[in-house]
């Protein structure tokens, strides 16, 4: 476990990964308890890696024409942790109702 940069920007990249999957499980053993399964939902979270991690990979790949050098990475982390605070809120709204 290292604290460089570069190993903060793998440590986002899993956070979201692994929140995603914690949703993804959640959701899908929500519906299978209820009797309305439908592989639909796996479409929503093909379209959240769409929406969310290729843009964040976008970024990164775009920091070698960044002239300062750490402000396409002050992005990524931003959008990193606004991923991650999105699905914890998803995770505990799904415990509330």
């Amino acid at each position: 476990m290292g604290y460089s940069l570069a190993d903060w920007m793998i440590y986002t990249i899993w956070a979201i990964f692994g929140l995603m999957i914690v949703d993804f499980l959640i959701v899908l053993f929500q519906k299978f308890w209820r009797g309305s399964f439908n592989p639909g939902f796996v479409l929503g979270y093909l379209k959240d890696i769409l929406y969310y991690i290729l843009p964040l990979n976008m970024i990164i790949s775009m920091s070698s024409i960044d002239p300062t050098g750490y402000v396409l990475m002050i992005f990524y982390f931003i959008g990193g942790i606004a991923v991650i605070v999105k699905y914890v809120m998803d995770i505990l709204k799904r415990f509330q109702t």
